[in-house]
């Protein structure tokens, strides 16, 4: 008779084996709730994460972000304006200048001696152009009064020759009446010298005949003399009316003349414009001798030294702006990270020297990638294409008062978050 007491009963029920020994079994009902519950539980956690996990990924879908970013800005290249030798130097590296700070000093003597010189110049080109200026309404004045009196003399020595032109013509009209006396009287004499001579009329007759042709030859040049003299007056009438005539077109050139006067008075004006213009430059060249800081910011690479001879357009030094409005973040994103990025997107820019993160927004987007602006460009088109992502810069900027201690540097590592939804 098999021993009931230390052999335990095993009974198949629906499918489950039951130990008679304990009581209790894996098919019982607290078993069956208990891995119930952790079903239960599971499936709540399992449902828990998936509800939480939708709006973080929403939340991260909303957001670009890189860590291929440095913050960037402007550097001023601080270059001398005119050559000289360096005298002073105000300046030293990573010290922090406000604008208008003097950096360099070179020797001014030369140009002071410019300036001096030009000065000079300008005051006798001033002074010249004064005097033709004047000699323009002196000039009108005098030619006017020129005209008026070419006008005159012409007038007058006209009348002059031909009252003389009149005396030359009853000269004339003498003469040929003394001449004609006088070939009466010759007519005369010969006619009654061979009578005087036979007695046939009185001496005396012949006598006064004789006399009276002496007295119409005596006439006769008389009248010759007269009418030459009368001629000669008559030449000089004609060449002082010739002279008047001339003078009278010389007087005519009053407006050229006036002109003339004027384009001088024109000339001198511009070379005191240009002595001014020199006077100008050596001053500004004298102010150039100064060199001061065109902008605030933080000395750098200063190469300058007193006793140095500088060339107009040598760099001296640089000055890194500090001002927020002067420095920004050039961020190299994936082209794949573009597709919703616009300007004016909001920006959480984290620093990493300090560890502080800043507010900004999109400015921009590039134009083209980053390896399209560099020096050598790639060239797909050789047969072993490869394609590779590419990064495009955006440039982003602070908003105002995110940096008022001014901490920034150009070439600290950022890493910009953009909202992009």
């Amino acid at each position: 008779m098999p021993n009931t007491l230390t052999q335990p009963r095993e009974t198949v029920r629906s499918g489950e084996v039951e130990s008679s020994g304990t009581g209790v079994g894996p098919g019982s009902p607290p078993a069956r709730r208990g891995k119930a519950r952790k079903r239960i539980l599971l499936a709540v956690l399992g449902l828990a994460v998936i509800v939480s996990s939708v709006p973080l990924y929403r939340y991260f879908a909303a957001w670009e972000s890189t860590d291929d970013a440095e913050v960037d800005g402007y550097i001023y290249p601080v270059s001398s304006r005119v050559s000289g030798y360096v005298t002073r130097v105000m300046v030293d590296d990573n010290q922090v200048i406000q604008a208008g700070t003097v950096l360099v000093e070179l020797d001014p003597k030369d140009y002071q001696v410019a300036v001096a010189n030009a000065k000079a110049t300008l005051a006798n080109d001033q002074a010249s152009a004064a005097a033709l200026a004047t000699n323009v309404p002196i000039t009108s004045v005098n030619t006017s009064s020129q005209l008026s009196s070419a006008e005159a003399d012409v007038e007058n020595t006209e009348a002059g020759l031909a009252a003389a032109e009149r005396q030359f013509e009853a000269a004339q009209a003498l003469l040929r009446q003394a001449e004609a006396n006088d070939l009466k009287a010759q007519d005369d004499v010969n006619r009654y010298k061979p009578l005087a001579a036979k007695d046939e009329i009185p001496q005396q007759r012949y006598t006064q005949a004789v006399d009276t042709q002496k007295a119409t030859a005596a006439a006769v040049e008389s009248a010759r003399a007269s009418a030459a003299g009368v001629e000669h007056a008559v030449t000089q009438a004609r060449a002082k009316l010739s002279q008047a005539r001339a003078q009278l077109q010389y007087a005519k050139t009053r407006p050229e003349q006036i002109s003339v006067q004027r384009s001088r008075a024109q000339a001198a004006q511009a070379e005191t414009q240009k002595a001014a213009a020199v006077f100008e430059q050596a001053q500004l060249n004298l102010q150039y001798a100064t060199i001061i800081a065109p902008v605030s910011g933080i000395v750098g690479q200063r190469s300058v030294q007193p006793g140095q001879y500088v060339a107009p357009g040598q760099q001296l030094m640089t000055i890194v702006p500090l001002e927020s409005q002067n420095i920004w973040v050039t961020a190299n994103f994936k082209e794949t990270q573009l597709k919703y990025m616009r300007p004016g997107q909001p920006v959480k820019i984290s620093v990493d020297t300090y560890g502080r993160t800043y507010n900004g927004h999109v400015l921009n987007i590039a134009g083209a990638s980053g390896a399209r602006f560099s020096l050598l460009p790639p060239e797909n088109a050789t047969g072993n294409y490869v394609k590779v992502v590419q990064r495009i810069p955006v440039k982003i900027v602070f908003e105002k008062g995110q940096d008022p201690e001014h901490l920034l540097r150009p070439g600290m590592s950022v890493e910009p978050n953009v909202k992009v939804k």
